[in-house]
């Protein structure tokens, strides 16, 4: 299947207010929460793809298999929940892709605090057998510049331990907004927590002090409305249920896309966001370190590709163990678009381009943030996007909200 993408600039569009699935960061960890506290409410959960699996693998307390297909975020988090669930014998399985992504860390990790699990494939890599057992507290160590879900998978059975855990993370922390989020649900919930530099203690709760949650609107979702608003002549976007102070990392696109011209207002009333296009002098190269921030790389990357600047974006080391090697996915389509792209291990650097090749169909891997990082390019440019549907895994109403904003779809068989 493939989506024709384009835009009729004869249409106006007046200023639309668009509906932004729930942060899918925020809900798959309230759902672990809520699994060992079930005193919790949680509103406005995502409707993603993942956070279903994770909610229907939490529920389902009879099967012996459990296939997550392309969740990372569910594998990671269910290995350490199911490993502290007493009784429980489960294999922890997902698609291809997902056994080609290293867990080794985070197995080791449990396996001194008492975890009972073993490789079903190649060592290191899913599937996993996990048989569930009464997890000791105590303090560990973990690489902390792999993953950050590892640590925030630990983390989130902490509170149930009997003496709660401590964690020393070594080397670079990677995608440290994450953690930080961890850390704040769990002080929500009640949890003393401390977090200095690299170590962080969590104490045992018996009862929640807070029951109920509301997630906010995903900023990684957002960032495809900067990008559009970026790429226009002048359009306007209200995106519902955002906080000027928020949990997630993402919101660092209100300081990034400030430079591309696009201005955000928040109107704390309605929790909202108003997303205007403004005159900038763009600058000629876009630096930037987006360790902190790595689901955001693509979709600036293409903004500045459809702005004819340069970007340099560091920082990208966990790309390359995604739903797909990003940094050689955003190559290779980048390319075929008429940009020249060079990357490393950890860095994408991209030259200015004058002019983008119509009529290319982009490849999406199996990655919803391919489709979603590519599709603003229509308002440039007719483009055609294969697998459409794979923007289910975090936003399965995107292309809803992309006809809202004056981007024509068309299904082409």
């Amino acid at each position: 299947m493939i989506a024709e993408l384009s835009h009729d600039s004869s249409v106006t569009i007046e200023h639309p207010h668009i509906e932004v699935t729930g942060s899918k960061s925020e809900s798959n960890r309230l759902l672990i929460l809520q699994a060992l506290f079930p005193q919790i409410e949680i509103e406005n959960l995502s409707n993603s793809d993942d956070t279903q699996l994770l909610q229907q693998a939490i529920k389902d307390r009879d099967s012996k298999l459990i296939d997550i297909h392309h969740a990372g975020t569910a594998m990671r988090f269910l290995t350490a929940y199911f490993s502290a669930q007493q009784g429980r014998n489960v294999v922890l399985t997902g698609s291809e892709r997902m056994k080609q992504r290293p867990v080794s860390l985070l197995v080791d990790a449990l396996r001194k605090l008492g975890a009972k699990i073993d490789y079903r494939g190649e060592e290191s890599y899913p599937p996993l057998q996990i048989t569930g057992t009464t997890l000791r507290s105590g303090e560990i160590e973990i690489a902390a510049g792999t993953s950050s879900q590892y640590i925030s998978a630990l983390l989130l059975i902490a509170p149930s331990l009997s003496n709660g855990l401590k964690i020393r993370m070594q080397g670079m922390v990677t995608s440290r907004p994450y953690i930080e989020m961890t850390c704040q649900l769990l002080k929500q919930l009640g949890c003393t927590v401390i977090f200095s530099e690299n170590y962080i203690s969590v104490d045992p709760l018996d009862k929640p002090e807070e029951s109920r949650f509301t997630v906010e609107s995903d900023w990684s979702s957002a960032s495809y409305f900067y990008s559009l608003v970026a790429l226009s002549e002048g359009l306007s976007v209200t995106l519902k249920n955002y906080k000027k102070e928020s949990l997630q990392g993402d919101s660092h696109l209100v300081r990034i896309y400030e430079k591309l011209g696009v201005e955000t207002r928040f109107d704390a009333a309605s929790t909202s966001i108003s997303l205007t296009k403004k005159d900038v002098t763009l600058p000629k190269l876009l630096e930037l370190d987006l360790a902190k921030t790595p689901d955001i790389a693509q979709t600036i990357a293409v903004s500045c590709f459809g702005l004819g600047i340069g970007c340099k974006l560091s920082g990208l080391h966990t790309l390359k163990i995604k739903e797909t090697d990003r940094l050689v996915a955003l190559q290779t389509e980048l390319q075929k678009l008429g940009a020249m792209v060079e990357i490393t291990d950890n860095m994408l650097q991209l030259s200015p381009s004058e002019a983008i090749k119509s009529g290319i169909t982009i490849k999406t891997y199996n990655d919803h943030r391919m489709a979603m990082a590519f599709a603003p390019l229509a308002l440039k440019q007719n483009i055609l996007i294969e697998d459409p549907e794979v923007v289910s895994k975090s936003f399965p109403s995107f292309w809803e909200a992309m006809t809202a904003v004056g981007i024509k779809y068309e299904i082409k068989r």
